[in-house]
Order: C-alpha cells, then sequence, then structure tokens
C-alpha cells in the first residue's frame, strides 16, 4: 500500500504488482567477438535491427552462437504505437533509398544463410514501405543468390496493391504477426485489426501459394489456453504454415504489464496442439520470439536453392565458402 495526496485528502491505495521473473526467464549474456563485430558492422553500415531496437532476450544467443540478425528498415521511428513494443514512436525521417544496398553489403559480410527483414510501421507512406522493402530482397538476392530471405512487414493498413509490389521481390518466407488473441487485439495492438492480419497472409496464399506463411503470438497479456486455441484454429483456416509463441516481456513500465508466465511445460503442450492442428512448423518457448530459429524454417526449394549455390560456388571458383554459415 502507499499515501496519495488528493488536494488536503490523503488516501491509501493499493501500489500496482508486478511480477517477479521465474528462474527460466534468466539469459546469460554472452558478448563474445561475433557478438562485438556484429554490433560495430551495424553502427558502421548505419542499420537499425530489431535485435536491439525491440529488447529482443535472444540476442546474444542470436549475435554470439547462431550469427544471425534480423534487419529492421525504414527507419527506427515507427508511426503506430503498439503497448507490447519497444521500439520508439514518433514522425518518421525520410526513406533511405541506400539502405536496402547496406543490407545487402551486411549480409554478405556476415556470411549469413537466412535473413529476416522487418520494419517499422509507415502509414505515413502511401505504399507502407513496400518498394523499400521488395528492393532489400532483391539487393540481398543478388548480392548473396543462397541466402534465404524472410520478410515481416506490417499490415500496410491493408493496401493489398502494396502486398503484390512485395511479393513480386520473391521472399521465402512471408512473416505477418497476429500478436495476441481476438480478444485482446484492441488493447495490446495499435491500428492493426485481427481481422486484416489475417486477410493479408490469405492473401499471401493467394498471390504465391508456395511460400510458406508465418505467424506469431505473445502469451502471457491475459488471455486463455481456448483463445490460444481459436487462435490456432483461425491461422490454419487462412492457410498459414509456420507458428511460433513466446512468453511477453514488459519492455518498460510504460508497457502492458505480464499477467503471468507460463512454465516450459505450458509450451511444449501448446506446441504439440498447433502440430496437431497441421502447422509445418512450430516454435513454442519462454524465450521464443517470431525470427527465432527461422532459418529452420524454409520450405524443401528454398533449401534446395541454397545448397546449389554453395555447390556451384565451391565448383566454380574452387574455394570453399568459409563464411557461408550452412
Amino acid at each position: 500500500m502507499e499515501l496519495i495526496k488528493i488536494g488536503v485528502d490523503i488516501i491509501m491505495v493499493k501500489k500496482e504488482e508486478h511480477l517477479r521473473k521465474p528462474e527460466w526467464l534468466k539469459i546469460k549474456l554472452n558478448t563474445n567477438k561475433s557478438y562485438n563485430r556484429l554490433k560495430h558492422l551495424m553502427r558502421d553500415k548505419r542499420l537499425n535491427t530489431v535485435c536491439e531496437e525491440a529488447k529482443c532476450p535472444n540476442i546474444h544467443e542470436c549475435w554470439s552462437e547462431r550469427q544471425t540478425a534480423t534487419f529492421m528498415i525504414l527507419g527506427d521511428t515507427c508511426t503506430r504505437g503498439c503497448r507490447f513494443c519497444a521500439v520508439k514512436t514518433g514522425l518518421p525521417n525520410e526513406l533511405d533509398w541506400q539502405e536496402p544496398e547496406r543490407v545487402a553489403d551486411s549480409v554478405e559480410i556476415m556470411g549469413l544463410k537466412h535473413v529476416v527483414v522487418t520494419a517499422v510501421a509507415r502509414d505515413d507512406l502511401k505504399d507502407g514501405g513496400a518498394a523499400v522493402f521488395a528492393e532489400t530482397v532483391r539487393q540481398i538476392r543478388n548480392r548473396v543468390p543462397g541466402c534465404t530471405i524472410e520478410i515481416l512487414p506490417s499490415d500496410m493498413k491493408g493496401d493489398y496493391e502494396s502486398l503484390h509490389t512485395l511479393m513480386g521481390s520473391g521472399p521465402d518466407i512471408f512473416n505477418h504477426n497476429i500478436e495476441t488473441v481476438r480478444r485482446l487485439t484492441k488493447r495490446v495492438r495499435a491500428i492493426a485489426t485481427y481481422d486484416r492480419s489475417l486477410e493479408l497472409l490469405r492473401r499471401v496464399k493467394e498471390i504465391a501459394p508456395h511460400t510458406p506463411t508465418k505467424s506469431s503470438i505473445m502469451v502471457g497479456l491475459g488471455e486463455e489456453k481456448e483463445e490460444i486455441i481459436q487462435a490456432m484454429d483461425d491461422l490454419r483456416a487462412h492457410n498459414v504454415d509456420i507458428m511460433t509463441i513466446g512468453q511477453y516481456l514488459q519492455p518498460t513500465k510504460k508497457h502492458l504489464k505480464v499477467e503471468r508466465y507460463y512454465h516450459p511445460d505450458e509450451f511444449a503442450e501448446l506446441k504439440e496442439i498447433a502440430l496437431s492442428k497441421g502447422f509445418t512448423h512450430c516454435e513454442a518457448g519462454p524465450l521464443v520470439r517470431s525470427s527465432y530459429h527461422a532459418d529452420e524454417q524454409v520450405n524443401n526449394s528454398s533449401m534446395q536453392r541454397r545448397i546449389k549455390y554453395m555447390k556451384g560456388f565451391e565448383e566454380t571458383s574452387g574455394e570453399k565458402l568459409t563464411n557461408f554459415n550452412f
């Protein structure tokens, strides 16, 4: 309890309680040479990563051990203010058309086998940034043909013409997150709607039937188990192939508080349920995020292209692709 003064009166109110993080959410920091090298590279290329901006708990694993990263394009300022997200909100800067080339440079230098490209929401742009998104995919494909590419855009406010622009670049995975269950969407997300996100995922399958689609939800925001299962059904009804489920972690005190921490055994059960419903792949765990182990989720044709590129390069050059992390 704490005392609050209102006018001349002093009243006693209950102080808001925050849940203590359980042991399984404690993260081991690993700032080794690989981590520091990638961090310096991002700053040298003036690039943003969602790993840093969204305070991802897996940044040390990905940067230090897997040497993977999720690039965040279209600047570092989002036009929306979702109550779960740590990315800053405000008026964005002008588009940087050199950004796609810098991202491709970094992918080549890092020797990535799979890259995830996401972006802040740019509701100030007519196409939501689709043209820059598509150019980034093309630049990476041109520079590192064997690298598989996953894109994670906003809903672009339902502009499906821009979706055609985006899919015309030929990504290997299309990812768009519903973030939470239907009932909590209005409280958790800004501007985005549950049904518009589902419709976006459905339309991607119409445009590119063989491209795997993917979506993610956070748990711990007050949802019920039955609502999570309904979200799975909704995604499968829109032909979504891949699902990720992770624990919501409050970035700052200004964001939504955690209502409950799920035990690892509960995540294991949710994964089993998801796979039983027909998802080809499901990652579920306390620290799982949308891009977690994303390189394992490409379809067979994309995987074969990656292998073919590696073999072709080695045969024509006589060199081993030692920096291409297959």
